[in-house]
């Protein structure tokens, strides 16, 4: 059965404001409570605050940087957070784009298929005590920390496209996508994950899909609510790569001084929506379109309503949110 989960549609400023989206799933039937990474509060401390709050919900990252952290701390981090909540965390990874590990590392990770790789099973590692030595391309780690109980932490994997798939069915607890159209996800992602999985002789991992969506209404327009929810990733090469094969007919850029001021930006967030990557629409068509994701074997949608809390405000995404679980069945 597919899990329904809420994403923070925002980077809290203000510990303060993830309150009302950790009371939603501590007062509802969604599944986790989910943030991506934050340059501005570090997402570990956010749930800590709510959970001292006193809203304790089973966390998800999706997904944080690794060259911002070194396997052994990033154990240390996942592990402080399910210590504190006393609740599960799904801890998701990510190499994050050439510029990023740039930024971080001097260079771009030559293969980042062997960076995550090497990264997860130091992790994994590293949260069960293992006196094993990693000496890998990438990381170096020896034992420092060592097996503490308390509730589960699994590790995630951020994929777009089959090669990290393979990546995740190896070594990771969690597939996790962002802006995958559910047809991108049955035809390449699924396929990828499990049958790497076979091959490694393990239990498939979860496939997490973070779709970003909105409920139509009169004073809403689809297209600048899929812009504002995804603007920067029609940027980046990789994601405009996955969408074209995924269906998307993302438009070539227009060429400059051939069309009027924020023609492309229109075209592409038209193309989004039509192509089902930014989902729209009244309830029942919503609902039809999250059983896309479940048929393509989805095990848990994130429903992320970043769209609306930027041109609207965190109380429209508040209440959005709240009637997207009603509409599931959720909500109490």
């Amino acid at each position: 059965m597919t899990a329904y989960s809420v994403l923070v549609p925002f980077v809290p400023s203000r510990p303060e404001q993830m309150l009302p989206f950790a009371g939603l799933v501590h007062w509802t039937g969604a599944h986790r409570l989910w943030q991506g990474q934050s340059l501005a509060t570090e997402s570990h401390q956010g749930f800590a605050h709510a959970a001292g709050a006193g809203f304790r919900v089973p966390a998800g990252l999706g997904v944080t940087l690794m060259p911002l952290r070194h396997p052994t701390e990033a154990a240390l981090q996942a592990r402080s957070l399910s210590l504190m909540t006393g609740e599960p965390v799904l801890a998701g990874y990510g190499p994050g784009a050439p510029s990023v590990q740039r930024a971080l590392l001097g260079a771009p990770y030559r293969s980042p298929l062997t960076a995550a790789r090497e990264y997860l099973t130091a992790v994994r590692s590293a949260l069960a005590g293992s006196p094993e030595v990693l000496d890998g391309e990438y990381v170096h780690q020896e034992a420092l920390l060592r097996a503490v109980p308390g509730p589960k932490v699994e590790l995630g994997l951020g994929v777009l496209r089959p090669g990290m798939a393979r990546v995740a069915g190896e070594v990771a607890d969690a597939a996790i996508t962002w802006l995958t159209p559910a047809r991108y996800l049955r035809d390449h992602i699924v396929p990828a994950v499990r049958e790497s999985a076979e091959l490694a002789g393990r239990p498939a991992p979860l496939v997490v899909a973070m779709v970003p969506l909105a409920l139509a209404a009169p004073d809403r327009d689809p297209v600048q609510l899929a812009l504002a929810s995804n603007r920067n990733h029609l940027r980046a090469p990789h994601y405009r790569d996955m969408l074209r094969r995924g269906g998307v007919e993302l438009p070539d850029d227009v060429p400059e001084g051939t069309g009027p001021p924020g023609a492309d930006e229109a075209l592409q967030g038209k193309a989004l929506v039509a192509g089902d990557a930014f989902l729209y629409g009244g309830p029942e068509e919503l609902l039809a379109k999250f059983d896309a994701y479940r048929e393509a074997g989805v095990d848990e949608i994130v429903l992320n309503v970043t769209g609306v809390a930027h041109l609207f405000g965190p109380q429209a995404a508040t209440k959005e949110l709240r009637t997207l679980l009603t509409l599931l069945d959720l909500a109490v």
